[in-house]
């Protein structure tokens, strides 16, 4: 009888630890939702970086592929990327813009654009303003969720900042900038701005 009870507490205690092992493996469960909007939330727009500590090229690669995944007019999916991780060219562009603070110290840099040969036809063709902003925006959240920081320039509608993205990064005409977004690691402390204002919603009607 005593070999019995010896035999039921060895297994009690090999289950207990059985159990206890299988827990730690087990990953811990992700709460989706309060993630996603947590990172929502949590966006801002960062001007000051850790002067040319570069993004790498898989980092800014992900950021892209974020981009790529924005919602899209009838699919056209008319963006076009232009990825900046050389300190050189950063370089470069901060002296042809020598009062853009951000640019100076900016650890890498993608120029989101619109390609016009898969643009909509007619009226319908100003879409891609709204195709790439999408993109913009995925990418912004991307940085977020990575812990890096960024900050949105815009070029179109702006003639002369869309004619000088143009140039500097050798554009076919056929390929329209629409932002710029300067990105890095934050330097210092970066808080997000509050920006919920419930008389801007309207329920049912105006």
């Amino acid at each position: 009888m005593k070999t019995i009870f010896i035999c039921l507490a060895i297994a009690g205690i090999l289950a207990v630890s059985c159990s206890n092992r299988k827990k730690q493996e087990e990953p811990a469960t992700v709460d989706t939702k309060t993630t996603v909007l947590q990172n929502i939330h949590n966006r801002k727009s960062v001007r000051d970086f850790v002067k040319r500590k570069m993004v790498s090229k898989d980092d800014l690669t992900t950021l892209v592929k974020a981009g790529m995944a924005a919602p899209s007019a009838g699919n056209k999916q008319p963006w076009e990327f232009v990825a900046v991780s050389d300190s050189a060219v950063l370089n470069r562009l901060s002296e042809k813009w020598p009062n853009n603070k951000m640019l100076r110290n900016a650890g890498g840099a993608i120029l989101v654009c619109g390609n016009s040969e898969r643009f909509f036809q007619g009226e319908a063709s100003e879409f891609w303003v709204q195709d790439c902003s999408a993109a913009t925006q995925n990418i912004l959240l991307a940085v977020e969720a990575m812990q890096l920081g960024a900050v949105w320039t815009g070029a179109y509608p702006g003639t002369e900042r869309v004619k000088q993205l143009q140039e500097s990064f050798n554009l076919p005409e056929t390929v329209i900038p629409l932002s710029l977004i300067l990105t890095g690691y934050p330097d210092g402390e970066q808080t997000p701005k509050d920006k919920w204002k419930e008389n801007y919603l309207h329920w049912e009607k105006w």
